[in-house]
């Protein structure tokens, strides 16, 4: 099954232990916000912190695994075409927009995008983590500063996931 997700919106998707997710760049220079939480229990959720730990990376490519806030894998890299991906900041909401980008228009972003998508499966808006910020391009400098820098990802790039339980998944085409 392929589902094109529309602009600045978002979708869940169930997800059965060894289903795989194929999330693929169209246009090439856009990002997907990834959360994924466990089927039988929301509150066991994706963690960034988990991963970064057991994986003692933060580039998160071919091969890497994906873990829960409970220490379980939920998902496994299988395959990366993309250069770079994101574990470390939150998703774009509303309040983003109002904290960085005063004096523009404000919409709900990734994190509303999800919490949207998810709230069925019942995932509140308070648990939303951490994504994992599919194609975006952040840079750490030697003193620990981040900048966001326009994704790098071409046309056609994409990353598989094996699902290691059984999952949601929520996805979002990145305001």
């Amino acid at each position: 099954m392929t589902t094109r997700i529309a602009p600045r919106s978002g979708i869940a998707v169930r997800l059965a232990r060894g289903d795989i997710l194929t999330v693929i760049d169209p246009e090439g220079g856009q990002v997907s916000d990834m959360l994924a939480v466990a089927a039988e229990d929301p509150r066991e959720i994706l963690s960034n912190g988990r991963t970064f730990d057991y994986e003692e990376t933060i580039r998160l490519t071919t091969g890497a695994r994906l873990w829960s806030n409970r220490s379980n894998v939920m998902l496994t890299i299988l395959e990366d075409r993309s250069p770079h991906h994101d574990f470390l900041l939150t998703p774009c909401s509303h309040a983003t927009f109002a904290h960085f980008y005063a004096d523009k228009p404000r919409h709900r972003g990734c994190f509303g995008n999800l919490a949207e998508a998810l709230a069925p499966f019942g995932v509140e808006p308070d648990s939303i983590p951490v994504a994992f910020n599919i194609f975006m391009n952040v840079t750490v400098d030697a003193d620990g500063r981040i900048a966001v820098l326009p994704p790098q990802t071409r046309a056609g790039d994409f990353t598989r996931f094996r699902a290691e339980m059984d999952l949601v998944v929520g996805l979002t085409a990145c305001s």
